[in-house]
């Protein structure tokens, strides 16, 4: 089976590759640097010759909303038309879990259009929604602290580790499409101050996390349970306090 993995050459794309290539798949890089550009159409029709799954692990440069939808808009429409011109049997995209329930976030707004244009091609796909990453709990801590104290909201969190994410990519995307909106998170769930302040314990630093119930996230006003699934979900074998001891 040939595969053709868009945006390869990301944090999440170098894991899917990598473990596709040990199942005897042919896989191809979609990226840039690879000659494959979903932004001008460029190497997308020789890519798809003969391919049998797409993987749409692309991501926007900056999450600024116009930024955002500009990127997914073209890209969405760029790789849709291919994609049905090539008779593609599985259009897979990875997604956020919460995308459909902050709609004033803009780069949300951007995903939400990502996932529609799929669904309403009448290609066969599946869109996973992941929860954030676990490597994410490190940005939060950049973004919201000051060096000495780290601003953290109260609000719900389940993180999922990105090999966990990888694995089930792969699993996915070998099997038959769902031709629905499949959500996956990690193991554990509580208050994103509580894993904070876990992390940061754990790796001895002095900075001290100030919780609050404001309700934020990367300083965005969010439902409280937006960054956790809202139903049934697949949950992820890694466990945040695992992971955190291997960092």
């Amino acid at each position: 089976m040939k595969i053709l993995v868009i945006g390869g050459t990301g944090l999440v794309g170098k894991g899917v590759c990598e473990k596709l290539k040990n199942t005897g798949n042919e896989i191809v890089v979609g990226a840039p640097s690879s000659g494959i550009n979903i932004l001008t159409g460029e190497g997308l029709t020789n890519a798809l010759d003969g391919t049998d799954v797409v993987i749409d692990l692309s991501n926007s440069q900056s999450p600024e909303a116009q930024t955002a939808l500009d990127f997914f808009r073209t890209a969405a429409n760029n790789l849709i038309k291919a994609v049905k011109a090539a008779g593609i049997r599985h259009h897979l995209v990875l997604s956020i879990v919460g995308t459909d329930r902050a709609q004033h976030i803009g780069y949300l707004r951007a995903k939400k259009h990502q996932e529609d244009a799929v669904i309403e091609s009448g290609i066969p796909y599946t869109i996973i929604r992941s929860t954030q990453f676990h490597e994410h709990i490190v940005t939060i801590i950049d973004v919201q602290g000051d060096g000495k104290n780290v601003q953290v909201s109260t609000v719900d969190y389940q993180p999922i580790a990105l090999e966990d994410v990888v694995d089930y990519i792969v699993r996915f995307c070998l099997e038959e499409p769902k031709n629905k909106i499949v959500e996956i998170a990690g193991p554990d769930r509580g208050t994103m101050s509580d894993f904070v302040e876990g992390y940061l314990r754990e790796k001895r630093s002095n900075m001290v996390v100030k919780a609050n119930d404001n309700d934020k996230y990367m300083f965005e006003d969010i439902p409280r349970s937006l960054l956790v699934p809202s139903g049934e979900f697949f949950p992820g074998k890694i466990k945040f306090s695992d992971w955190r001891k291997s960092q």
